[in-house]
């Protein structure tokens, strides 16, 4: 209804606001020949809940030769990516271990790497997962390769989305397309808690032979179904020097002043309580800040 009171005006329009966040959106139009990026986007709305890809127009390519210190690593999902992209059999891939060791890059990299042959990234959050077979669904007959991306995959007890995923990744009927592949990267080998209690539930039997408990192999068996582990560990000093140096180089630094920061950066890595190629990465930007700003003085 028409008012000439702003404050009555200012409701209205909050009010209108929250009623279009609450009905269904509708969908972008998707281009799989043209778009390489998307996330898979799951809201609540007054009608329940809808799903649909969103296309990433600008996301955060990396090469891969910019991922140092995990040629080992990078070797085995590179050539998995690349038996998937030509159509040979290829594994679902789970990658653990430290923290900004270059799990996620990878994939990344991986993308820039096959993007032009056809390979395709749906990032999708592991409370999303649930949404698997509409993800298959709809890409299922497309010609790409699509891998769909779960980044940091943990579970806490009792949330759906871990049997959602392992039904999933059994190969269930049609819940995972030909042309579809996961690939998670967690911080967990096993992608759940352990505690000392689950010992509780081990069982003997009359021949001596030990039992895990249900407990127990029920928290396995989720990344047993992964086919291919790729496990990165933590950076020594000299690896994680030649990181810094490596993204100094890149910022268009000098020998010399690539020299002066070899202190500083470790200084930085204490400070931040790692060795990793995130925190090489944000020493080398505030580095190269305070160099290109010094020149400028």
């Amino acid at each position: 209804m028409p008012t000439t009171d702003p404050n009555a005006a200012a409701l209205w329009l909050r009010l209108g606001r929250k009623l279009d966040a609450l009905l269904p959106p509708s969908p972008p139009e998707i281009d799989f020949t043209q778009q390489l990026a998307f996330r898979w986007i799951r809201r609540s709305t007054l009608l329940g809940h809808v799903s649909f890809l969103q296309p990433v127009t600008s996301f955060a390519q990396i090469d891969l030769k910019d991922l140092r210190h995990v040629d080992a690593q990078a070797e085995r999902v590179v050539k998995n990516t690349r038996q998937f992209v030509r159509g040979l059999p290829a594994n679902n891939v789970l990658l653990t271990g430290a923290r900004g060791t270059g799990k996620s890059s990878l994939v990344r990299a991986c993308l820039s790497a096959f993007g032009d042959a056809g390979l395709r990234l749906i990032e999708i959050d592991k409370q999303d997962l649930v949404d698997l077979p509409l993800v298959a669904e709809l890409v299922g007959h497309r010609p790409e390769r699509f891998v769909v991306f779960c980044d940091d995959l943990s579970f806490e007890q009792g949330e759906a989305g871990y049997k959602a995923l392992k039904t999933v990744l059994d190969g269930g009927l049609s819940a995972q397309a030909s042309n579809l592949l996961i690939y998670a990267t967690s911080n967990r080998r096993h992608l759940m808690p352990e505690s000392m209690r689950d010992n509780l539930a081990v069982e003997y039997d009359e021949n001596g032979d030990l039992h895990p408990g249900e407990t127990i192999e029920e928290r396995i068996s989720l990344s047993d179904r992964f086919g291919l582990w790729v496990s990165f560990h933590s950076f020594n000093q000299a690896d994680y020097l030649d990181i810094v140096d490596h993204w100094l180089r890149s910022y268009g630094l000098s020998h010399a002043a690539r020299q002066a920061a070899r202190q500083p950066a470790l200084q930085w890595a204490t400070e931040r309580g790692s060795r990793s190629g995130r925190v090489a990465l944000a020493f080398a930007k505030d580095w190269a800040a305070q160099q290109d700003a010094s020149a400028t003085e």
